[in-house]
């Protein structure tokens, strides 16, 4: 297939590049590199299936337009956009207009040429955990930041057009998506921060009482996760969550990271407590109903794979 990918230099959308050209795919890659690196698609660069990498943006209708009439794609990979909580409360226009508006520029163009569109949400819109089952797509959501507001209009969005016009589409909402390639600087890579700090001989800092969990899902399973969904036609018109289906606690976290040596972990005012989900937990038995998927990498594999990588690749 021919397939368009945005916020393909990004983390997990290097992960997901990686994935659909061994599956055989002729690939085109966006992205603005406001988060994405060149570095994280440089093996890739040569392979014949990558088509082109475009340094541009998803607010830019005229590009999006050519591209679209251009290469005739069978699905877009929709990643694009701006992830940090903290810029959102700082600066909401610019999140609004990446994630939700840049989503509708994706969308026109998909409409246009009836190209099914993968949406990429996150598990930030929901509100906390209570349930022992962890959380379905059913559970209530919490635009409890500007990023989880920009994310709920985008899926919003998303689902009218699979509704109103007949347009294949899917809503992804992954869990707390960690691994190689990740930033370990920054917010929302608590586990590449952790191993960073570690290896670098420097304590572990927990904002708050470190007594929220994350479920954390390990990035080749992500990956795994959204190909699958741009495949099955099952998805269309849903939302689906993945996640590992264990979560644990941030103290709990640097414990793991650290093997028991709690002398180094520190606890600090947190930046934004308002927009702190205290339990996260995923159930992602509709994955498995709709697509078969489930995670196989535990998080001590996990973990040990990252600390391995942020080690060879000197990032310390």
């Amino acid at each position: 297939m021919n397939i368009l990918l945005t916020g393909g230099a990004g983390f997990i959308g290097r992960w997901v590049a990686k994935q659909l050209l061994e599956d055989g795919h002729n690939l085109w890659i966006i992205d603005d590199l406001s988060n994405g690196r060149e570095a994280n698609i440089e093996e890739f660069r040569q392979h014949s299936r990558l088509e082109r990498f475009i340094e541009g943006s998803i607010l830019d209708e005229s590009l999006l337009k050519q591209l679209f009439e251009e290469h005739k794609f069978d699905i877009c990979y929709h990643l694009g956009a701006s992830i940090n909580v903290q810029d959102s409360i700082d600066d909401p226009r610019t999140t609004f207009n990446n994630d939700t508006i840049g989503t509708f520029h994706v969308l026109e163009q998909a409409r246009k040429h009836n190209v099914k569109v993968v949406f990429m949400s996150t598990c930030m819109v929901y509100d906390r955990c209570t349930e022992e089952s962890g959380i379905a797509e059913h559970h209530p959501i919490k635009p409890a930041s500007p990023y989880a507001g920009a994310k709920i209009a985008a899926e919003n969005m998303v689902l009218s057009y699979y509704h109103a016009y007949g347009l294949p589409t899917v809503v992804i909402r992954p869990f707390n998506t960690y691994g190689p390639f990740q930033k370990t600087g920054g917010e929302g890579g608590v586990v590449a921060i952790f191993l960073k700090n570690k290896l670098a001989g420097k304590d572990l800092n927990i904002y708050g009482e470190g007594t929220q969990t994350r479920d954390l899902l390990y990035v080749a399973d992500c990956a795994r996760f959204v190909v699958e969904a741009g495949y099955s036609d099952k998805v269309n018109g849903e939302i689906v969550n993945a996640g590992l289906g264990r979560d644990i606690s941030v103290n709990e976290l640097a414990k793991l990271v650290l093997e028991g040596d709690e002398s180094r972990i520190h606890h600090v005012e947190h930046i934004h407590p308002q927009s702190e989900i205290q339990k996260l937990l995923c159930n992602s038995s509709k994955a498995f109903g709709l697509l078969g998927w489930k995670p196989e990498v535990t998080l001590e594999e996990g973990i040990k794979r990252t600390e391995d990588w942020i080690r060879v690749t000197d990032l310390i």
